[in-house]
């Protein structure tokens, strides 16, 4: 029953489309509501009550809790005032495992501390069973010089080529601040924050639920992971932005048989049981001690996943086919046009005068 739900972006209210989806079906459910915090989303009013909005966050997280299987795990993404009440409500359902914190300095707040992060509720369906991979991010590195910025004295030759194990602080993932990068949404998350959760979380062709698709950040993730996706999503601006950022997705985030994740043409996120398979695309520092001035760097460039591109006018919105990468202008302009490198929800601005 299932499979006819299975990577597509659905429209509509979240907890109507959950009826059509068979309890313990799904991998992963990850949920990334709206904050209530008078946000600017053009189907949705994002300032209820405190009650009501309570009320209504423990319907969908209770339905996200029936969809999972019990093998599967949840995560709740959200400001930390609204996760404290989500987890008093998942503890009588899920069990806890991790409260992750992610680097997110905002507007200072008056008195009080200065807000910093953004949290994520990291919950399992059963105690026992669940699928949960370690993980390894690059080592911390001056931006200049290139130097770890950790000293580890005398211990450079024990550590790991690619870098260490990924905490529950993640502070090498940053908001998309820039709207050059954005897509029109008020909430965005960077995708390789989601490569994470799916790597750590699910294997090849596992289904991931977001009950709040947006623009199709999970879903982007999950297919150029290789897996399933079901999204939701109320606003139909957003699912046709999702659409089509999905039809040039591609499952290549991938090096030899090891699924990872890239971000500016680097690899951020790996699984720690895939280093002995992905070892060799690598130069690795010799002796291991030069790790300290001298990082892991991929040997083969061109294994790293291409882009396709889009192109903007100023004057008109072209439409191009993205085939291979190659981008082809149905209608030239004499104008100036802003040529967009697109990496799903991350994109790079030139700017070219066509003759």
């Amino acid at each position: 029953m299932i499979d006819k739900y299975t990577n597509k972006i659905l429209q509509g209210d979240c907890l109507e489309l959950f009826k059509n989806i068979p309890d313990n079906s799904v991998d992963v459910t990850f949920a990334d509501p709206p904050f209530n915090l008078k946000k600017n989303y053009t189907s949705y009013g994002d300032s209820l009550e405190f009650q009501e909005y309570l009320d209504w966050c423990e319907k969908w997280i209770s339905e996200m809790v029936r969809v999972t299987k019990p093998t599967g795990s949840i995560f709740l993404h959200n400001i930390p005032k609204w996760l404290t009440y989500y987890a008093t409500y998942l503890n009588k359902f899920a069990n806890f495992k991790h409260w992750i914190s992610w680097d997110a300095p905002t507007a200072p707040m008056g008195k009080s501390l200065q807000p910093s992060h953004y949290g994520i509720l990291f919950y399992t369906k059963e105690a026992k069973g669940a699928k949960i991979y370690e993980l390894r991010h690059p080592h911390k590195r001056d931006r200049k010089q290139g130097y770890l910025l950790k000293d580890y004295g005398g211990k450079k030759d024990q550590l790991h080529p690619f870098g260490p194990l990924v905490s529950d602080v993640w502070t090498d993932i940053h908001r998309i601040k820039h709207n050059t990068k954005r897509d029109p949404h008020p909430c965005q998350l960077p995708i390789h924050l989601m490569d994470r959760l799916i790597l750590m979380t699910t294997d090849e062709n596992d289904i991931i639920l977001d009950p709040f698709s947006g623009t199709g950040t999970t879903a982007i993730s999950a297919k150029r992971l290789g897996r399933k996706y079901i999204g939701f999503e109320l606003d139909t601006r957003y699912v046709e932005i999702a659409e089509q950022k999905l039809e040039r997705t591609e499952p290549n985030y991938k090096l030899g048989e090891s699924w990872v994740s890239f971000y500016l043409k680097d690899i951020v996120t790996i699984r720690n049981n895939d280093w002995e398979n992905l070892a060799k695309y690598f130069s690795i520092p010799n002796p291991l001690r030069k790790i300290d001035f001298e990082r892991a760097k991929i040997v083969d460039k061109k294994l790293i996943p291409q882009d396709g591109f889009i192109e903007k006018s100023n004057d008109n919105q072209l439409k191009l086919d993205i085939k291979k990468n190659k981008t082809i202008t149905r209608t030239k302009l004499k104008t100036t046009k802003e040529i967009v490198c697109f990496n799903t929800n991350q994109e790079v601005t030139l700017s070219k005068k066509v003759k």
